[in-house]
């Protein structure tokens, strides 16, 4: 446990906001309300997006993504939608961190029910309103927007394999996700179900890793942060002696936009602390070389792990 869990036990969320900078508040809020969840709701994701991620931010509609991670890359094709006159238009690939959280609520809900079929509606109207993302206004917008682009992309998974490279193509669902407008008389803004796509949902069964439902609503809206908090949560529990990470691995796992190491730095290490910060287990050193990774507790416990057994 950090520092920064450390001085909320002692002192209390209040006390220990005294206690800290301006710039550590926000860490002291995150750090408190992961330690005063109960409830040990489950989150799941797929280990590929654990070692590879989407953007943080909005490409070209015509551009595709590319990112590689540890024996595994992402590609993402953007695709083509019809709009309510019929007109087609390519949209580009999702983004950010709304795009991230849909993926984790459909992910979540799929591996909880056994069932590539998801339902949508009021569950995951509800889901996203525990996360506090408000479905109203520019973030309903902003939700439509990256529900469009996940619906519309195809993406490769390319894996090594056997001492070969096997690559998994299909879209993320096999149906688009339709969303209703807030005026809708139906009284929810989404339809009922939503499929996963056969080869998604069998990578999705095979190689689940679970998360704290808690710590991805307090960084819900940290895409940066959500990805290396995803990332120490498949690396951490898993190892069994001290693992440094350069940073120039680092910077070609996160670093998208940043064309030196440097940049890619200065953004790095606060989302780090927020990661960490929503994981309170993690045991992570800075040095000058990178990272040392060091064998820690997985962030959701045995008991609630055991229901994706």
């Amino acid at each position: 446990m950090g520092s920064i869990h450390r001085l909320i036990e002692t002192h209390g969320r209040d006390g220990a906001l005294a206690l800290v900078s301006d710039e550590e508040r926000p860490l002291i809020d995150i750090a408190a309300a992961v330690q005063a969840a109960e409830n040990g709701k489950l989150g799941i994701t797929y280990a590929g997006f654990c070692q590879t991620a989407l953007p943080h931010r909005q490409l070209p509609d015509d551009q595709h993504w590319e990112r590689p991670g540890h024996k595994v890359k992402l590609v993402i094709q953007p695709g083509v939608i019809e709009d309510r006159n019929g007109v087609t238009r390519r949209i580009g690939v999702p983004y950010g961190s709304r795009a991230r959280m849909i993926l984790l609520y459909l992910q979540t809900r799929a591996i909880q029910t056994g069932n590539p079929e998801v339902e949508l509606g009021g569950s995951m109207h509800d889901w996203l309103k525990r996360m506090d993302i408000p479905i109203c206004g520019k973030a309903y917008r902003d939700v439509e927007d990256q529900a469009a682009r996940l619906s519309a992309c195809h993406l490769t998974f390319f894996t090594d394999a056997d001492g070969g490279r096997r690559q998994s193509k299909e879209s993320i669902v096999a149906d688009a996700i339709q969303l209703r407008r807030p005026d809708d008389r139906q009284g929810t803004l989404f339809t009922e179900t939503v499929r996963l796509s056969d080869s998604f949902f069998k990578a999705l069964r095979e190689h689940p890793v679970p998360v704290a439902e808690e710590a991805l609503k307090a960084i819900s809206g940290k895409s940066m942060a959500l990805d290396v908090y995803i990332w120490l949560a498949y690396r951490l529990h898993s190892l069994d002696k001290p693992t440094p990470i350069t940073w120039a691995a680092l910077h070609g796992q996160f670093g998208a936009g940043y064309a030196l190491v440097r940049q890619f730095k200065t953004k790095f290490i606060p989302n780090l602390k927020y990661a960490m910060a929503a994981y309170p287990d993690a045991r992570v050193e800075e040095a000058a070389e990178g990272l040392i990774l060091h064998p820690s507790r997985p962030p959701i416990n045995e008991r609630v792990m055991a229901r994706i057994a």
